[in-house]
């Protein structure tokens, strides 16, 4: 299924990412503090069914001439999956992760919370993020009545969640790590 709003939703999500930076720029030029803006934009999704190990070897370390970096053995025990929350603050570039082992609503409750510890009880808080249910459930739209004028979202389209930066973050740590 395609979403019918599809390039009205892409567009606001450029559009967006279009104001960050002029916003980042103009901050950048003036060298003005950001504690001077009142509000962030940060890019969040879930990533479930990462894998939790313990290296069983110790790591082993560079050796000048044969190996240029530091290698881990193939062998590791498995502790079972956990599942990344996480956002990038598109302002300064500052990842805010949770990990817990499910990515229900109670769960991004829980990270909404770890966002308004995150920055000064003044600024609004826009977040970029995918249709998830728990985005929108009956408990997520609780809590956000019990702070108003704190979130606002910005959804990517359905089947648009490659426009969302933080799937970038995302596939770097799965290629890297």
């Amino acid at each position: 299924r395609r979403d019918n709003n599809f390039e009205e939703k892409m567009a606001q999500v450029l559009a967006v990412y279009k104001e960050i930076e002029l916003i980042n720029i103009s901050e950048e030029q003036k060298g003005k503090a950001t504690s001077e803006r009142k509000h962030t934009t940060v890019s969040f999704d879930e990533k479930p069914g990462i894998q939790a190990i313990k290296n069983i070897a110790a790591q082993l370390l560079p050796v000048p001439g044969s190996h240029k970096t530091v290698s881990r053995d193939f062998e590791y025990k498995r502790l079972g999956t956990v599942t990344l929350l996480a956002g990038i603050d598109l302002h300064d570039g500052t990842v805010i992760p949770l990990v817990g082992t499910r990515h229900r609503s109670a769960e991004f409750i829980k990270y909404l919370q770890k966002l308004i510890e995150h920055y000064p009880p003044d600024w609004k808080i826009r977040i970029i993020l995918d249709n998830h249910s728990a985005h929108r459930s009956k408990e997520t739209m609780n809590f956000l009545n019990s702070v108003p004028n704190k979130f606002e979202f910005v959804f990517t389209p359905t089947h648009g969640s490659w426009l969302n930066m933080i799937e970038m973050f995302f596939s770097t740590i799965a290629r890297t790590f």
